[in-house]
């Protein structure tokens, strides 16, 4: 865990691919991997890009450190912790693409404020991505597609990329999928892709 697990007590490095052995092309970060599925399937077929994870239950740390012995991955760093404290930890316009991928939707209304798809999330999403990069973010709850829109068009430093209906109802290339979208899919529910590019 300790050649892949991220210290923030240490500052983080100018460029970020210096966190891992080889060369990376792009950097992506994945804010609540859960399983750690759709993470490290992506990490296993772009080799060449360093994955950064981060994940505050054990239990899904363990299960990509797992993997990692295994399949002798060399392109992933993890941090189990606040995601919002890896954001501010990380340098200014650092990263390729953002994942955030079926996070908590907190359904009750009086806990939306909870979420953490929100303006000052957005603020720190926005100043660790490059500009021209992607914040990707998949929900099954259409409650959190309206929260999520609403609070990123209003946002200075992001437009929502779709041209057509189809855009938000197709993943992105390469999508391997994840459990929580298997699932919302086997209880009746459409998953929304909603993709927002940093200015």
């Amino acid at each position: 865990m300790a050649e892949v697990g991220l210290d923030l007590a240490s500052r983080a490095p100018d460029a970020l691919a210096k966190l891992f052995p080889r060369d990376c092309k792009k950097i992506v970060l994945e804010i609540g991997f859960g399983g750690g599925e759709h993470f490290v399937a992506r990490a296993t077929a772009e080799p060449w890009a360093g994955y950064i994870g981060v994940e505050p239950y054990l239990n899904g740390i363990a299960k990509v450190v797992r993997a990692i012995d295994i399949d002798g991955l060399e392109n992933i760093r993890l941090f189990s912790g606040d995601a919002r404290d890896l954001l501010e930890w990380l340098p200014a316009g650092s990263i390729d693409r953002i994942d955030l991928l079926y996070p908590d939707p907190w359904p009750k209304k009086r806990h939306w404020k909870r979420r953490f798809f929100g303006p000052n999330n957005l603020d720190r999403m926005a100043r660790v991505l490059k500009p021209g990069s992607d914040l990707c973010f998949a929900t099954d709850i259409g409650t959190y597609v309206e929260w999520a829109l609403y609070r990123a068009r209003r946002h200075p430093d992001f437009e929502w990329t779709a041209q057509s209906p189809s855009e938000w109802r197709t993943p992105w290339d390469g999508w391997p999928g994840t459990r929580y979208e298997a699932k919302a899919i086997r209880e009746g529910r459409t998953p929304t892709y909603l993709t927002f590019r940093r200015r």
